[in-house]
């Protein structure tokens, strides 16, 4: 009885528990009259930090707002597998954990806004496959990833306005009507509601679609605010988007030579693809049923331009279908098809002993087989439309040396019995063909021989420009390291390149349906390796123009400074003259004393003047001389 009573107020008090509110929230309860109902929590306490973790376990919609939270820890919210309604709205949120809404399987709506987001964790997206509403706006960010578009599939109301968007990936709007390929509804319940008004767009090629939508007046996409501005290019800055145009911004279009080819079985086929468009698209091949076909390559020539070329080689009944050509870049896409079918061979009552002839013109009753025996055929191109009429292409036979061409004529024989003048026509006209075909090609010749290339030059005669030809070349009596090319008769030359300097090659002009060895061929050798050579005659040129510039300069040197060594002897002379004329030895002249009869000339006495009085050159400041005149009441007078 007392375990009873103990199992009893357990009872009670998990009862009492199961609805226990958090603190700083509020819990409502919304009852039904068939005793179900729903729970609804508000957290809205200033002074909250953290997610509260005893929130009921039933509870449906959770709204934390206008709190000081900072961090949605991981798996905040892991007990509430029914919560279909989380507000986490005007708070301080700036850090959202990868797996904070772990286990949120039923959540349809999460509202985040009024936050200083600057990174979203879009891969958790994965853990709400049922989310329908995602509500970012007035935050900070600044990118939506490519990433993050496949976990945007499912979501009909994405609200991203009034953060710092500048670009969206050119992907974003692929998964949407109209650009996702399917068909435009006018049923509400599949619009789109988005709202990225408020944004600094720069508006270039990226969001070209969405420039796009903005100007369409009926589409599934509805934007809340239809006048969303361009910020930058400076061009385009306040510019509506739907008045802007944008420059280099063209949608790919694409084109093939041919949509339909018939090949035999085992022949290789190329398919090519060229598309146009700015930026320059790039080109995707793909199977009937969608997957990718990696056998191909492709290259731009120029801006704007790109084209691809898939091969299928030695081809089988499985090859055939058709293959999807799809050209892309940020502006669009476009897409084109090729279709590939195989023909098979035409089967008679007895087998003939030998394989069947190569081809032969479409009949009308006939049963189409796969070849038994596959010999090597030519590539065939996509850019050669097929004709008409269908030609069934049968099996070639394998070249041998022995006398099986009597074996040949035998089997051409029980031919033209079998199909009466036809057949005999058929054959005039095959062997017509075999003897045109290797008479058709002349003038076989090799020029602009370089150590490791040649450029080989014919004349296509009689033969069709468009006629395929097969350059086989390898070096001379090396049969196993042969290489071939692919090219036209009407070309009339091609390049040999990868050869090896100073070796003798043989080439080769192979053209379809040509008899075994009666192929025009030419030997040539290519140029021995004088790369050391040349260099050394040209350094032997480069010091030749530099002895010729350099020696007058050397020679006019010397003369120079012979000349400045001569003129310093001689200003050395000049000199010792100048230092010596530039003083003068002075006398000092004084009168005698006066005497009665004395002649003039006497009244002058002479005496010489000492060192100490020999003066420098006269000046008007200076004294050169002295006249010293002694008499009565007389003084002395300096002159120069």
């Amino acid at each position: 009885m007392r375990r009873l009573l103990c199992v009893h107020v357990f009872l009670c008090c998990l009862s009492m528990a199961a609805p226990f509110c958090p603190s700083h929230c509020t819990c409502v309860f919304h009852g039904r009259t068939d005793g179900a109902g729903t729970r609804s929590v508000l957290c809205n306490d200033p002074d909250m930090s953290d997610i509260p973790v005893n929130v009921p376990v039933d509870t449906i919609k959770l709204r934390v707002e206008k709190t000081a939270v900072r961090r949605i820890p991981t798996e905040a919210f892991y007990y509430l597998v029914d919560l279909r309604y989380l507000w986490i709205t005007y708070n301080s949120v700036t850090s959202i954990d990868t797996g904070s809404f772990y286990n949120l399987k039923v959540l349809h709506e999460l509202r985040l806004d009024g936050n200083m987001i600057s990174v979203f964790p879009w891969e958790s997206l994965k853990e709400m496959p049922r989310l329908k509403t995602l509500d970012l706006h007035n935050n900070r960010l600044t990118m939506v990833p490519t990433e993050a578009i496949p976990n945007l599939l499912n979501i009909t109301y994405l609200d991203l306005s009034s953060n710092k968007l500048t670009t969206l990936p050119s992907d974003l709007m692929d998964i949407w009507p109209p650009f996702n390929g399917l068909t435009v509804s006018s049923n509400a319940s599949q619009k789109i509601i988005l709202g990225l008004q408020d944004n600094p767009w720069f508006c270039d090629c990226k969001i070209s679609k969405l420039i796009e939508i903005s100007k369409m007046a009926d589409t599934p996409v509805v934007l809340m605010d239809l006048f969303l501005t361009c910020v930058a290019p400076e061009n385009l800055a306040g510019v509506l988007f739907q008045r802007a145009e944008l420059e280099n911004c063209v949608k790919p279009s694409v084109m093939t030579s041919a949509t339909k080819i018939t090949s035999s079985l085992g022949s290789n086929v190329l398919l090519r693809c060229d598309a146009s468009g700015s930026p320059t698209p790039k080109l995707y091949w793909t199977n009937s049923d969608g997957s990718p076909v990696n056998n191909a390559v492709q290259e731009s020539p120029g801006e704007g331009i790109n084209w691809s070329i898939m091969s299928l080689h030695g081809i089988e009944f499985k090859d055939a279908g058709n293959y999807n050509c799809k050209a892309k870049n940020v502006a669009g896409t476009a897409e084109a098809t090729i279709s590939v079918s195989i023909a098979g061979s035409i089967s008679t009552t007895t087998p003939p002993p030998q394989p069947g002839v190569g081809a032969g013109p479409a009949v009308q009753n006939v049963t189409l087989t796969p070849p038994t025996v596959v010999s090597n055929s030519p590539i065939i191109m996509s850019t050669v439309l097929p004709r008409s009429s269908t030609t069934l292409a049968g099996v070639q036979r394998k070249p041998k040396t022995s006398p099986g061409n009597g074996s040949q004529k035998g089997s051409l024989k029980e031919t033209k019995n079998q199909q009466g003048g036809d057949g005999r026509k058929l054959a005039a006209d095959e062997k017509s063909k075999k003897s045109d075909a290797s008479q058709s090609i002349k003038d076989l010749k090799i020029v602009e021989e370089t150590t490791d290339s040649a450029v080989l030059l014919w004349t296509a005669g009689g033969k069709p420009n468009n006629a395929p030809l097969t350059v086989v070349y390898s070096p001379y009596g090396e049969d196993d390291s042969k290489r071939t090319l692919e090219t036209k008769a009407g070309s009339g030359k091609v390049l040999l390149d990868g050869l090896s300097p100073g070796m003798r090659y043989s080439v080769c002009l192979v053209a379809k349906g040509s008899a075994a060895g009666k192929d025009p061929c030419i030997d040539f050798y290519t140029l021995d390796n004088i790369e050391d050579g040349g260099q050394n005659q040209f350094f032997i040129i480069i010091s030749s123009i530099a002895c010729v510039l350099v020696l007058p300069l050397i020679v006019f040197l010397v003369y120079k400074i012979l000349a400045l060594y001569c003129k310093g002897d001689n200003t050395a002379l000049d000199e010792e003259e100048l230092e010596k004329e530039s003083y003068v030895k002075f006398e000092t002249i004084s009168m005698k004393q006066r005497a009665l009869n004395v002649h003039p000339s006497e009244l002058w006495a002479r005496r010489a003047t000492h060192d100490s009085e020999r003066l420098l050159l006269c000046s008007r400041s200076s004294i050169d001389s002295q006249m010293t005149y002694k008499s009565e009441g007389s003084r002395f007078e300096y002159l120069c």
